[in-house]
């Protein structure tokens, strides 16, 4: 699979209204569409959710597009924002490629999505209780 320069689908502090979406996406982004993530369910975190894979679950979010000259530091900074290193087992997030849906025309496309790492995930599973929409509240 070609993961090179995907877009990347946001479902909580990064959406547009949220409070890291003015400190890392604006004004780099070529779009910002919504869409939704299907196989997963959306649970609370200390201020922040998390996407936790789960059949029929739905997340609503943007499909974000980072504009070419921006795209690879826009890469490293959402690892560092969300603390992702490929294959640390101490990850809270692990940034997958999945297909997400846009809003529009219910076109599939790949995106980055940054998905609860599998213990989080048995954690908010075993303990947790899923946002009932999908949707994070944009404050």
């Amino acid at each position: 699979m070609d993961t090179t320069r995907l877009p990347f689908f946001v479902y909580g502090t990064l959406r547009p209204g949220g409070v890291n979406h003015d400190a890392f996406l604006r004004g780099r982004t070529r779009a910002e569409e919504p869409a939704r993530l299907h196989g997963a369910l959306l649970y609370p975190g200390p201020g922040y959710p998390y996407a936790v894979e789960a059949p029929g679950g739905s997340v609503r979010g943007e499909v974000v597009t980072a504009l070419p000259g921006e795209y690879e530091a826009l890469l490293a900074e959402l690892d560092r924002l969300e603390e992702y290193v490929p294959g640390d087992p101490r990850n809270l997030y692990d940034r997958v490629a999945r297909t997400v849906v846009r809003d529009a025309g219910g076109t599939p496309l790949r995106a980055w999505v940054y998905v609860a790492a599998p213990a989080v995930a048995a954690r908010l599973r075993a303990t947790g209780r899923p946002i009932s929409d999908g949707t994070w509240p944009v404050r």
